[in-house]
């Protein structure tokens, strides 16, 4: 283990045995150095690695501080084997629950997206209605397969912001991310192939799997680190993986980030055994304070990752851009485009090279950050007072899900078809785990301002759980 390791190691133990408290000042750097002996760089290393687990934050010119919103564990599993799942069945709940939260009564505390009063940027929307009185700006050809050359190029340029070598021909512009994950499946899969998931991700993993009937094998979370190593190791050994799908950056549903060391990890094992890597990371832009996460696609040094993103986590729905870094399949998705979306809306790729080449984004991000931070604390504070016993939160630095543990013996689909007849809608565990051995977990959006409607409805939530816990 490297000396900066050690001590991030040895800082991490005093924050998860309650040494360190909640937004508690670290020593400072040279402080750091006086006192472990170490240099430097070998200090700055451990914090920003501490930092970049979401552990710790900065302020600039007052130093280091223990993050208030730390979970050190996710839902142990019981049973932490790989399984293979033959055949693969959720698109009919995952549709009947998708249905019964679209009423506009209901309480999205169920939604995957953000709050839309912190999206869809007035500046973003200016723009769209500027262009929408010229006529050329509807033309398609130049936004067909692969998509806006201009666009391409921002993204490419984000992609070297962090140390990734990118050219614009290496991006394929996509509607959205869960077409740009469903295009990047189908170029690297046939049907009956082997696929990797996370047991517990995202549904339209599922969804996609059960459509192109592939064949999928699960590896569990590990209780500390989010990603097991281990358990991905054994499923490659044992197993014709053709593709892995992971989502290591504020996963959906738990919240977690995978270090950097781990991620590295991985890279390794995708080349010694040629795997390929489709990676969903939709949330990438959400973290809290200081740098953003890195992606598979930094560590990818074999081309064996496609990196799949999108504007909607971020812009909102309506501006359902997304992309993949296809690299040398580039080709192939887009041939497999034109035959499903054909191409991303023209209109809104335009609106988005004028609002990101003009530094609006980025203004935008800044202030999306601190008010989901802000908003997640709420809640969690909330449910940190009112939760019965025996319930646990599990929360993390990013993104803007909580993910609760309710007592063994209470279903999540079970709390969920009561709440959603009170017009509240809740994410429950069965919709992210098909083998559903974790049928006690729920994932509630808290990206929402705390008016007097959401406390309603997290009363609500509470008072039922302590009934089915009686």
């Amino acid at each position: 283990m490297y000396k900066s390791e050690q001590l991030a190691y040895n800082i991490k133990q005093l924050i998860e045995n309650g040494s360190l408290k909640a937004n508690e000042k670290l020593p400072s750097l040279r402080d750091q150095v006086d006192r472990s002996g170490l240099s430097l760089m070998t200090v700055l290393n451990a914090y920003q690695e501490l930092e970049s687990q979401g552990l710790i934050y900065s302020i600039e010119k007052s130093g280091y501080f223990v993050a208030g919103i730390f979970s050190p564990l996710i839902p142990s599993n019981p049973n932490p084997t790989v399984a293979l799942n033959a055949k693969v069945k959720i698109n009919s709940l995952v549709f009947k629950y998708l249905k019964s939260i679209q009423p506009s009564e209901v309480v999205p505390l169920g939604s995957a997206f953000p709050n839309h009063q912190l999206l869809n940027p007035p500046k973003l929307i200016q723009i769209m209605g500027q262009l929408t009185r010229n006529r050329q700006n509807f033309e398609q050809n130049n936004n067909l397969p692969p998509g806006n050359f201009e666009l391409r190029k921002l993204i490419a340029q984000r992609y070297c912001m962090q140390g990734i070598p990118t050219q614009p021909d290496d991006i394929v512009i996509t509607s959205g991310c869960l077409d740009a994950l469903n295009l990047s499946l189908q170029a690297l899969t046939k049907a009956g192939d082997y696929i990797l998931l996370q047991e517990t991700i995202f549904y339209g993993a599922w969804q996609i799997a059960e459509r192109l009937g592939l064949k999928v094998v699960t590896i569990p979370e590990h209780p500390q680190e989010g990603f097991d190593i281990e358990a991905f190791e054994q499923a490659i050994q044992t197993y014709p993986i053709k593709v892995c799908w992971f989502m290591l950056n504020c996963h959906n549903p738990i919240g977690f980030t995978v270090n950097e060391k781990i991620k590295f990890q991985i890279a390794k094992l995708l080349h010694e055994y040629q795997i390929y890597l489709i990676e969903d990371d939709v949330y990438e832009e959400l973290f809290y304070r200081g740098t953003k996460p890195l992606s598979m696609k930094y560590f990818d040094q074999h081309n064996l990752v496609l990196h799949c993103s999108s504007f909607s986590k971020t812009l909102g729905s309506t501006f359902r851009i997304g992309w993949v870094y296809a690299g040398k399949f580039s080709e192939h998705i887009q041939h497999l485009q034109l035959m499903s979306t054909i191409s991303a809306n023209t209109l809104m790729q335009n609106a988005l090279v004028e609002f990101i080449s003009n530094h609006h984004y980025e203004k935008h991000l800044r202030v999306l950050r601190r008010n989901l931070e802000k908003n997640k604390r709420i809640f969690f504070e909330y449910f940190k007072k009112n939760l019965p016993a025996g319930c646990e939160i599990h929360n993390y630095a990013g993104g803007y899900f909580l993910w609760l543990t309710l007592p063994s013996h209470i279903s999540s689909m079970t709390l969920y078809e009561h709440l959603i007849q009170q017009n509240i809608g809740v994410a429950p565990s069965q919709l992210f785990n098909v083998q559903h051995a974790q049928k006690n977990h729920l994932r509630i959006n808290c990206s929402f301002a705390w008016t007097k409607e959401i406390e309603m409805a997290v009363k609500q939530l509470i008072k039922y759980m302590s009934k089915l816990q009686n």
